[in-house]
C-alpha cells in the first residue's frame, strides 16, 4: 500500500513558483494497478517521481509499505563509460543479488534489450532508444511490489512495444503498476483504477474508464469554450489578432481595425495578409508597448512583478489557443512576439526587484557594521 498525505510540490524558476501539486491525499491499495490521467503539464510525471522517491515534496509525505521500483526505463543512472553489461551487473549487486541471481539478471536484460554486440560496448555510444531498452529490461528484471512507468511502453518499434506490454502483463497480478501513458488502450488494458490530475489536485476513480471519461468531458468542455469565444470574434484577420491578444493576453495596446477579409480561401488569406496594417498589431517589435517605469520601492516592485507574470501567463494561453485553432501564420507570429516581449518584461521586473532587495540588504549591513564599530570604540 502507498499513502500520499497532504502532499505539495512546486518548482522554482524565473517565471514564478506556482504549485504543480497541492494538498494531494491518496491511498493506493496493494495489488491495484493505477493509471494517471491528465493534460500535458498537469503533474503526472512529477507525482510518479515523488511516489518512486526520486523527488521530494515541498510539504507532506509519501508512505510506502511496499517495495516500489524506480521509474521503468529511466536512463539517467547508467554510467556512460561502462558497458551495458557492466551497468546491469553493478545495479544487480547494489540490489543485493548473489552471483547466480546477478547472472540471471544479466541474461534477462541482454535477451530483452535486443541490442546485440552493443551490450558489451560503452553506454556513451548508445542511442537514446538503446539506453531505454536496457533500462526497461533492467527495471523489470527485479521483483517489486509496485512498478512505476512513465511512457515506458512507448519505446522502440511495434514488435518491441508488444514485447514490453506482454512483460508488463506478466507482472500484473503478482505486482501492481502505477503508470503514465498517452495510449488510453494501454491504460485500459493494464490498469484497474485511475487518478485524474487537474489544476494541481488529484481525484481517485475505482474504474480507469471513469477517469478517462471524466478527463475527456473536461477537455471537450474547455475546447468548446474556446471555440465559442473565437466564434464571437469579427471575421477580419486583424480583428482575430486583436481578439486573441487583447482578450486572452490582456495586452495594453490596441489593434487597428483591418479591412481585409479573413477568407478561408487561399486567395482571401493572401489578401488579408497584405491588407493587414501590421504596424498596429501588439507584439510587432516596431510598435511593442513601451515598458512602464519600474517602481522604486520593494512592495511596489513585487506587485509589478506579479502583474508581469500574470500577463505572461495569459499571453502564453493566447499562443496555445492560436496554435490549436490554427490562426493565420502571421497572426501566430504576432502573438509569439507578444509572448517574447512579456517574458522580457517579466525577467526585467524580477531582476529589478532583486536589485532593490540587494540594495536594502547592503544598507542594512552598513548600518550594522557602523553600530559594531561604535561599540568597539
Amino acid at each position: 500500500m502507498i499513502e500520499i498525505r497532504n502532499l505539495y510540490k512546486r518548482y522554482h524558476n524565473h517565471h514564478g513558483s506556482d504549485w504543480v501539486l497541492k494538498d494531494i491525499n491518496l491511498t493506493i491499495p496493494r495489488g491495484v494497478s493505477v493509471g494517471l490521467i491528465g493534460a500535458n503539464g498537469a503533474g503526472k510525471s512529477t507525482l510518479l517521481r515523488l511516489i518512486a522517491g526520486m523527488d521530494t515534496p515541498e510539504r507532506g509525505e509519501v508512505v510506502r509499505s511496499s517495495r516500489v521500483s524506480w521509474p521503468v526505463g529511466v536512463t539517467g543512472g547508467m554510467q556512460n563509460n561502462m558497458t551495458g553489461r557492466q551497468n546491469v551487473k553493478f545495479v544487480a549487486r547494489v540490489q543485493g543479488s548473489k552471483s547466480q541471481e546477478v547472472q540471471r539478471v544479466i541474461e534477462f536484460v541482454e535477451d530483452f534489450a535486443e541490442i546485440g554486440e552493443a551490450f558489451d560496448e560503452p553506454v556513451k555510444t548508445y542511442s537514446s532508444g538503446m539506453r531505454s531498452r536496457v533500462s526497461f529490461g533492467l527495471s523489470l528484471a527485479f521483483d517489486f511490489d509496485v512498478y512505476i512507468s512513465d511512457e515506458a511502453t512507448a519505446v522502440g518499434d511495434r514488435a518491441f512495444k508488444e514485447k514490453a506490454k506482454t512483460l508488463f502483463r506478466s507482472k500484473v497480478g503478482k505486482s501492481s503498476l502505477i503508470m503514465v501513458s498517452h495510449s488510453e488502450g494501454i491504460l485500459k488494458d493494464l490498469c484497474q483504477a485511475g487518478v485524474y490530475i487537474k489544476e494541481g489536485e488529484a481525484f481517485w476513480f475505482d474504474d480507469i474508464n471513469a477517469a478517462i471519461k471524466t478527463y475527456h468531458r473536461d477537455s471537450d468542455a474547455k475546447k468548446a469554450a474556446r471555440a465559442s469565444k473565437l466564434a464571437k470574434a469579427p471575421a477580419t484577420a486583424n480583428s482575430v489578432a486583436n481578439e486573441s491578444i487583447a482578450n486572452n493576453s490582456n495586452a495594453d495596446s490596441k489593434v487597428a481595425n483591418g479591412k481585409a477579409s479573413a477568407s478561408t480561401s487561399a486567395a482571401g488569406g493572401q489578401a488579408a495578409k497584405k491588407a493587414a496594417p501590421t504596424k498596429a498589431v501588439p507584439g510587432n517589435t516596431a510598435t511593442a508597448e513601451a515598458d512602464e517605469p519600474l517602481p522604486s520601492d520593494i512592495p511596489s516592485a513585487k506587485r509589478h512583478l506579479q502583474q508581469c507574470r500574470q500577463k505572461l501567463k495569459k499571453a502564453k494561453e493566447a499562443q496555445a489557443t492560436a496554435e490549436e485553432q490554427q490562426f493565420l501564420p502571421y497572426i501566430q507570429q504576432f502573438i509569439k512576439k507578444d509572448v517574447a516581449n512579456r517574458n522580457r518584461k517579466t525577467v526585467k521586473a524580477r531582476k529589478h526587484l532583486e536589485a532593490l532587495e540587494q540594495a536594502q540588504q547592503n544598507v542594512s549591513d552598513e548600518v550594522n557594521n557602523s553600530h559594531i564599530e561604535e561599540g568597539n570604540r
